[in-house]
């Protein structure tokens, strides 16, 4: 439920090449250049809803990020949409096809299963419930849970992958055909736990970053053991709700996403597409289940970073990291639940989230005010070793609304660094996109 190496952020020397678009997209979509975009209630988070386009303020690159977007759908992305924000200016845009079947077009405003930014929701509920002497982070996972006791592992080694526990979904997903087979089976957690329990360690506890999915099914038990409610519950009282995240939730057993959405396609074996929007999400559960907005995941991240959130002791904690890949510590780096990329302009802090078609990816400046959240609809598309123009021009669209167009041609975009760890179920689900 996290990026692959060669995933959003990937735009290395020979990935930049202009393609041939490999699906018909259509045009991008987006507030008028210049026009005024209706303002609104002041947000939750103190942030103010946004007053005009980019184009009307001169802040954020209008007319570069509608031309941004329509270039990752030219370059093979079915649908893609975003939102930009530069304090109260915004930006908002779509392109691409929704749905194949219909010609339905993307829009910025869907709901999106976004993957392993749960991760982000989970471990900030679980930093409040520190804040509140419930939770001791550096205590032994056994105090909390002892019939899933690891010697070594702490609480917080579950929020930044430093635990050595292996991962569950390599082991449910290892073909296409495991996700179609499982697409409306029910888990539990305490299944997902063993199953992830029962692997090889990737590591000594503590010893260094090993993404694994099962360390925040093991945090939602953390939460629901202390609270004594539903870890949904737990993160939607502690954080959706008082940030006002109207469309952001966990849908537990229901397959279907409530509110307006696109498909999510996977490439087939028979070299189509096939759309698993509709899906139970039960085998994600606290590691990746939650859906949202592009507008919702600004809204979260804004007040986590801005300090609303969080007391300045926690926040610290959650920002303090271990390097994504040791022999780059300067690329990247994992806290508790949220990770920073150096691209061209500074570090960028958020999260990226992949599920199966549905692919999320939100990145903000130190402090929150500069944003961009990217949803995207085709994912394991990516075939390892071969240029990735969808990467390439994913990568540039994201420096220009987090930097600027200048930023996203300079010599530095070619080498930004990209998290490493598989999507799920990867790489034995990887196909190229149809032609």
């Amino acid at each position: 439920m996290h990026l692959s190496r060669r995933d959003l952020l990937l735009a290395g020397a020979g990935t930049a090449l202009a393609a041939t678009p490999l699906l018909a997209a259509a045009p991008a979509t987006a507030a008028p250049a210049g026009a005024a975009t209706p303002a609104g209630p002041a947000a939750p988070d103190g942030s103010g809803a946004a007053t005009g386009s980019g184009a009307a303020a001169g802040r954020l690159p209008a007319d570069a990020l509608d031309a941004g977007i329509g270039a990752i759908t030219d370059a093979g992305m079915v649908g893609a949409f975003a939102e930009a924000r530069d304090g109260r200016d915004r930006w908002r845009g779509a392109s691409g096809v929704a749905d194949l079947d219909t010609g339905r077009s993307m829009r910025p405003g869907f709901q999106h299963r976004v993957g392993s930014i749960t991760k982000t929701f989970v471990a900030a509920t679980l930093l409040r419930l520190a804040g509140e002497g419930r939770v001791a982070l550096d205590a032994p996972l056994g105090h909390y849970l002892p019939q899933y006791a690891v010697p070594g592992v702490t609480v917080a080694m579950l929020l930044n992958h430093t635990s050595g526990i292996g991962d569950y979904d390599t082991v449910l997903f290892t073909s296409g055909y495991d996700v179609e087979r499982l697409r409306f089976t029910t888990f539990t957690p305490d299944q997902l736990a063993r199953i992830g329990l029962d692997e090889p360690r990737t590591g000594a506890p503590g010893a260094g970053f090993a993404y694994s999915n099962t360390n925040y099914v093991l945090a939602g038990l953390v939460v629901e053991r202390v609270t004594g409610r539903s870890a949904a519950d737990e993160v939607h009282r502690r954080v959706i709700r008082p940030l006002g995240l109207r469309q952001t939730y966990f849908p537990g057993r229901r397959t279907r996403i409530a509110g307006p959405h696109s498909a999510a396609y996977l490439p087939w074996y028979d070299g189509q597409l096939r759309d698993f929007s509709v899906t139970n999400m039960s085998w994600a559960w606290t590691a990746g289940a939650l859906v949202s907005t592009a507008e919702d995941l600004n809204r979260f991240f804004r007040a986590l970073l801005g300090g609303r959130l969080l007391r300045p002791a926690e926040l610290a904690r959650m920002r303090t990291t271990v390097p994504l890949d040791p022999a780059q510590p300067e690329a990247g780096g994992y806290g508790l639940g949220l990770l920073w990329l150096a691209l061209p302009g500074g570090r960028f802090w958020g999260h990226d989230g992949v599920v199966f078609g549905h692919a999320t990816i939100s990145l903000h400046a130190p402090d929150g005010s500069r944003q961009v959240t990217l949803g995207t609809n085709v994912t394991h598309y990516q075939v390892p070793g071969q240029p990735d123009p969808i990467g390439a021009a994913t990568g540039a669209f994201l420096v220009t609304a987090l930097s600027g167009p200048a930023a996203a041609r300079s010599a530095d975009a070619a080498r930004m660094p990209a998290p490493t760890t598989p999507l799920p179920g990867s790489p034995a689900l990887t196909r190229p996109l149809p032609r």
